[in-house]
């Protein structure tokens, strides 16, 4: 007979199940929310203990979820593989869920659209990752395909790949995107010279380079805004 302290071992009013069935989800605490896909908690903790604990690392609040690593999860006592995998698959999840809410407002000529699309996918990644947007004769969205991972200056961005993938998916317009993990969108001599090779390219195909959006942290920087484009 084990002694783990499961959801149905606490008293009624800390158990997540019953306060979502009373309250509903919108009643719920962010550790209940968790305590409720973790489930078991162990010996010495309830499920709301090991909840808390994924809640009070560095941001003490759910963008932990964004930010731990499989492996960080795996090092709270009481999360096991398969909460691990769990836990992150809905943080990936919630990511999918506002970008699908969101593509339905992405708008050609309002960059704060295009970069409050990308900010929750782009802002808390380490390293520097490009992504191009494409769009058709009308300023409909078409999708986006990642095009590096690593700073601009270090990184080989592939202008022939943007082109082909244009072409491809019968795109006349383009956005550059990406991310700066120092949190500052300030543009670099490198931001701005792959911006005017990427004009260039994509001109001699009559596709138009609309915009290039570095994301930082919570904000963002616009090329097109800031008359460099």
């Amino acid at each position: 007979m084990h002694n783990n302290k499961t959801i149905k071992n606490l008293p009624a009013s800390e158990r997540p199940y019953e306060k979502f069935l009373s309250l509903g989800a919108s009643g719920l605490s962010d550790a209940d929310l968790l305590a409720i896909i973790i489930k078991t908690g162990t010996r010495d903790k309830t499920v709301i203990d090991i909840a808390q604990d994924i809640l009070s690392g560095k941001h003490s609040n759910l963008l932990n979820l964004y930010e731990m690593s499989y492996e960080e999860l795996l090092s709270i006592p009481g999360i096991g593989q398969i909460k691990a995998i769990q836990l992150k698959a809905i943080a990936e999840l919630s990511l999918r869920i506002a970008k699908t809410k969101k593509v339905q407002s992405i708008r050609m000529n309002n960059p704060q659209t295009i970069a409050d699309y990308y900010m929750e996918q782009m802002r808390h990644l380490t390293n520097e990752v490009v992504i191009c947007a494409y769009f058709d004769v009308k300023s409909r969205f078409l999708g986006d395909k990642f095009i590096s991972k690593g700073s601009l200056s270090s990184s080989v961005v592939d202008i022939g790949s943007i082109i082909r993938t244009a072409l491809d998916k019968n795109a006349s317009k383009l956005v550059l995107l990406h991310n700066h993990p120092s949190g500052d969108c300030t543009p670099s001599r490198n931001d701005i010279a792959v911006t005017d090779r990427l004009i260039e390219g994509s001109g001699i195909f009559s596709i138009e380079l609309c915009d290039h959006i570095i994301i930082g942290d919570n904000e963002y920087y616009s090329f097109y805004e800031n008359k460099l484009i």
